[in-house]
């Protein structure tokens, strides 16, 4: 036998304050509609009522509209930056290790410490006046 059980609802309510600062990460350009509704799970319809309702730029009769393959493209390109700037860090990270090789290296077989390279003798470089 079943209990009488209710539906639970999945309704989210959300503040006028969260409203207002997801409006005005929009509006400073900081994030599009669909970055907005991918951070905070939000649907764009829900979003774009706020931003009638709550934006300073907003007059009455003015529709926002934004062109979703402009920001699609927007976030390929950062996408597709960020994996460059990966690949460089990366490279360097490779330059570093080798060159700490390198330095271990000549240091147990030939004796000179290259990071604290302090008992070497001065090199062959005369200053005015001196002589050899």
């Amino acid at each position: 036998m079943k209990a009488n059980l209710r539906k639970i609802s999945k309704r989210r309510y959300f503040s006028d304050d969260y409203k207002k600062r997801i409006v005005s990460d929009f509006e400073s350009g900081k994030f599009s509609v669909l970055e907005l509704t991918r951070l905070h799970k939000i649907s764009e319809s829900g979003i774009y009522r706020w931003i009638y309702k709550f934006s300073t730029f907003n007059e009455q009769g003015i529709r926002v509209v934004e062109m979703k393959d402009s920001s699609t493209n927007k976030v390929k390109e950062l996408e597709n930056r960020i994996k460059e700037l990966e690949a460089v860090v990366g490279r360097k990270q490779i330059m570093i290790d080798y060159l700490e090789t390198m330095m271990e290296v000549a240091k147990d077989e030939l004796d000179i410490d290259i990071k604290k390279n302090y008992s070497t003798p001065r090199s062959g470089v005369l200053k005015k006046g001196e002589e050899q």
